[in-house]
């Protein structure tokens, strides 16, 4: 069965990280931090926990092999800058981010980033139009 294009992903190493923290605290959703305190490291919180608005993107879910996907959200004025970019969540050792669920592990999330493709532009209504300059 062919998924639906999606502009976020998820390592198998840190979907295993996400089942362990779901198990811990319930379920999860991730903001991408556009900067401040932690950086721009993708944030995980426990759902309710970081409330999203107006200005917050839905950029889509991603699937850790639990009950229900989880939600990656970004901020709409940090996604005007990074809507032609595709983002995958993994997992690294060193310290966490301080408001993120995984700071004590020993581990941190990060966000690894490559460009759309062409198919994945025309998806998200993102491509130029044939002939156009």
């Amino acid at each position: 069965m062919h998924s639906p294009t999606s502009r976020v992903a998820v390592t198998p190493d840190a979907a295993a990280l996400l089942r362990q923290l779901t198990a811990q605290h319930g379920p999860l959703m991730f903001h991408q931090s556009g900067g401040c305190c932690d950086g721009s490291a993708p944030m995980c919180y426990p759902v309710g926990m970081f409330l999203t608005g107006p200005s917050d993107v839905l950029l889509g879910t991603i699937d850790a092999g639990l009950d229900d996907p989880i939600e990656v959200y970004m901020s709409a004025s940090q996604f005007e800058y990074w809507k032609y970019t595709h983002l995958t969540i993994d997992v690294v050792p060193g310290r966490g981010a301080g408001f993120s669920v995984e700071g004590p592990t020993g581990l941190r999330f990060l966000i690894r980033s490559r460009m759309l493709d062409a198919a994945e532009l025309e998806a998200f209504g993102l491509a130029s139009p044939t002939g156009a300059d």
